[in-house]
């Protein structure tokens, strides 16, 4: 686990995820500044980050976990994917894809293409992933069944 090859793994695993995760916490902020200058925010907010969830951010999720699976193979046998810790981090993450790819990215589409309530289901996905996001945490930070 002190190898090159590992670390720079562990540094791709991480970038990968900030990058991912980035638009959870950046599009909320950029939504109520839009809604307090009066702008719509369905078609703003939709044109620009389908575009980016597609190219972008969709990617690096799916990197992420790549990376992930990577680092168990190189770990020494010191994790191993039997662990349940490993099981658990790897179905959010299945979940995670689900909700980026099946139900934030339609909703964007959908937004762009001026549809009001696909707002709603950006917003309600979003959440979603904050939530997955801190239970994936926990999970590798706490290893449970360790």
């Amino acid at each position: 686990m002190d190898s090159f090859g590992y670390k720079l793994f562990l540094l791709l695993h991480i970038l990968t995820v900030i990058v991912a995760f980035a638009p959870a916490f950046v599009w909320p902020v950029v939504s109520v500044n839009l809604k307090k200058q009066g702008k719509p925010v369905g078609p703003a907010i939709g044109a620009l980050a389908a575009g980016n969830t597609t190219k972008v951010h969709g990617p690096a999720l799916v990197l992420a976990g790549f990376f992930g699976f990577g680092l168990i193979g190189m770990s020494d046998k010191v994790w191993e994917f039997s662990q349940s810790w490993i099981s658990v981090a790897m179905l959010l993450w299945f979940i995670m894809l689900g909700v980026l790819f099946g139900m934030m990215l339609p909703a964007e589409k959908k937004a762009a293409a001026g549809d009001a309530s696909a707002d709603k289901i950006v917003s309600m996905a979003g959440g979603i992933l904050h939530l997955l996001l801190l239970l994936m945490l926990i999970d590798m930070i706490w290893k449970p069944g360790l």
